[in-house]
Parts: C-alpha cells; sequence; structure tokens
C-alpha cells in the first residue's frame, strides 16, 4: 500500500514517474486502477476487452482492483499505473487540494447514484423531510449528509446520525429513518421491497460525478494519444453494453465468474440509466460540464472540507481527451 502523506512528502523531490509496460505483441498497456474491488462498475471496460476494442486501437488494458488497503489514488500518481477510477468526484477535488498532480478527464456516470432510503410509513421523500429523523450512514457518507443539509439550510443539529454499515437492517427494524445507498447496488436493496422510498442525493441539490476517471498531468501531456484510445474503446464498450445488455452481463460472468448473472443483469439496467443520460445524448459518453464541478469545488469549500485552498477548476479536471475523441463517443441518452 503507498500512504498518500508518504507519497506527497517525497513527490515534489522524486517526480512522477511514467511505467508504460509492453502488452501482447508489443502494445502498449493501460492499467486502469480502481477504488473498489472489480464487479458490474467496469461492465463497458469488460465488454471493449472482450470484444477486441482495445486491441483495435493498438493497446491493451489491464484493470486493477482497489479494496480498503489500497490508495488507488496515491497509486496513479506516483505513475505506477496509467489510469484510474474513484467511486466519487470529491476524491478528486481532495486530492488536488492537497498538491496531488492528477486530473479528471472523463465521468462514467453522469448523475450520481447515490440516495437516501426510507420507509412509506415515515418517508423521507424531499430535504425537509430529514428534520427530525435518524439517518443510518457510513463515515464516509457524512459529509454527503452534511452537503445535503447545507445546501438546503438544514441546520445539522436537527438531524440525527446513527453510524451503521451497509446493512439495510437498522431501517427496516426502525433503529433509524434513513439509511444509505448507491441505487447501482440493487441486490443490497431488496430487502427493502416495495415500500421502499428513494431520495438521490442529486434531486436534493448536491450533483456530484461518479466513476470519474484521471490520470496523472504527467501522463496527460506525454501520453494523452494513449488516453484517447482508451477513452474510444471504452466509450464503444458502454455503447454496446447499453444495445445488447443480456450479452453484456454474459461478457462480464465471463471475466469476472464470481458474479450473480441474474443479480447483475438487474443492476445494469439501472448503471446504464446513469451512464447514459441527456448529456451524452449532446456530447458523448463520458462527458462532464465544468460547471458542475465547480458548483461542487464552492460546496465543499463551503463545508470546510479542504484541508489547504480550493483548488480551482483547472487543477481538478481537463477537457482534452474528451475534446480529443469528441467525433468517436456514442451519443447516447
Amino acid at each position: 500500500m503507498i500512504d498518500r502523506r508518504s507519497f506527497l512528502q517525497g513527490l515534489a523531490g522524486a517526480g512522477a514517474f511514467l511505467s508504460f509496460e509492453a502488452g501482447a505483441q508489443g502494445r502498449p498497456v493501460v492499467n486502469l486502477q480502481l477504488g473498489w474491488i472489480s464487479g458490474g462498475n467496469q461492465i463497458g471496460e469488460v465488454c471493449a476487452k472482450q470484444l477486441g476494442y482495445y486491441e483495435a486501437e493498438g493497446i491493451e488494458m489491464k484493470i486493477q482492483p482497489g479494496g480498503p488497503s489500497i490508495d488507488g489514488v496515491a497509486v496513479v500518481a506516483s505513475g505506477r499505473y496509467e489510469a484510474g477510477q474513484v467511486s466519487s468526484s470529491p476524491s478528486l477535488m481532495l486530492a488536488a487540494s492537497q498538491g496531488l498532480p492528477i486530473r479528471c478527464f472523463a465521468a462514467g456516470a453522469q448523475i450520481h447514484p447515490y440516495a437516501f432510503f426510507s420507509l412509506k410509513k415515515n418517508p423521507v421523500a424531499k430535504p425537509a423531510d430529514f428534520v427530525g429523523k435518524k439517518v443510518g450512514i457510513q463515515q464516509t457518507g457524512v459529509i454527503l449528509l452534511r452537503a445535503l443539509l447545507a445546501k438546503n439550510n438544514i441546520a445539522e443539529k436537527d438531524v440525527t446520525i446513527v453510524p451503521i454499515g451497509s446493512d439495510m437492517t437498522p431501517l427496516l427494524t426502525g433503529q433509524v429513518d434513513v439509511v444509505t445507498g448507491w441505487l447501482t447496488n440493487t441486490t443490497a436493496m431488496k430487502p427493502l421491497g416495495a415500500d421502499r422510498v428513494d431520495l438521490r442525493l442529486w434531486d436534493a441539490g448536491v450533483r456530484l460525478y461518479a466513476l470519474p476517471y484521471y490520470a496523472t498531468t504527467d501522463t496527460l501531456q506525454k501520453k494523452g494519444d494513449l488516453l484517447a484510445k482508451f477513452m474510444r474503446a471504452t466509450a464503444k464498450g458502454w455503447a454496446y453494453a447499453h444495445a445488447n445488455r443480456d450479452a453484456a452481463v454474459d461478457l462480464l460472468i465471463k471475466e469476472m465468474p464470481n458474479l450473480n448473472k441474474a443479480d447483475e443483469r438487474v443492476a445494469i439496467d439501472v448503471m446504464l440509466d446513469y451512464a447514459f443520460t441527456g448529456s451524452t445524448k449532446t456530447e458523448g459518453w463520458g462527458t462532464m460540464d465544468p460547471k458542475i464541478w465547480q458548483e461542487q469545488i464552492d460546496l465543499y469549500a463551503q463545508l470546510g472540507q479542504f484541508s489547504k485552498a480550493p483548488p480551482k477548476l483547472d487543477e481538478v479536471i481537463t477537457l482534452d481527451v474528451l475534446k480529443a475523441t469528441a467525433d468517436t463517443r456514442a451519443k447516447i441518452g
């Protein structure tokens, strides 16, 4: 594991290095470092790999799984791997504020699927409904709840935070009034059944991107063509998954046989609703809006989340790869 603090201390003097390994037949390899264990979020990449889209671009793509003991952002920032993907955009804003030389170059999900779940007998269907409620939430989600409350002028003292895990049981047993999770995690939400009431973070005014892709500034400057090839092939893989859902799930299970086919078939329909929206219909898969990014930076600055000065927009994102692939990324809404 690479310790981020140690990495930051050594970065200024040592500089980041690039390690573009050679794959089959000498093709350059793009290693995609995830912030989680591989699964259905990578169905587009899996389709692109299995169907030869990366090979057609003259590259090889390898998915590098993450997990609790792996700081994927630090791994990519060190130069070990060429690109990475995190679950939510704030991770990259916070990294930029700490001086890590990385930039987001595309967004895998246009609308963040993070949501608050309640039951019809005691619904939280709008932000004002949080007042007086007990919210069961994981520690990493507390800042998202704080952002929602701040955005909607609700005092934090009016809500009781109850630390829980990922299990939905506390809601069903009445220990809490609200729990949280990703709408794409359809398996976890099964126990809530038809009585579930959803309030998306996005609809409550906190507009974050999910599954953003990032690379170091050095990689973007020196190997931008490699990232463009990765984007073209990946976009094609996601377009294939959108048009061929059963076949896409078959390819996913072939690549990751530990997954449950029936569960993944349900999940893909939800995931694709977040990967393809009105924005992608006009701008293509992977697009992102600088105004939404600036809105996020401003909100997190308001909440005092940056240990140093809030990062500037161009220290967080770059549109260069999106512009270079604008004519090839599928326009599907």
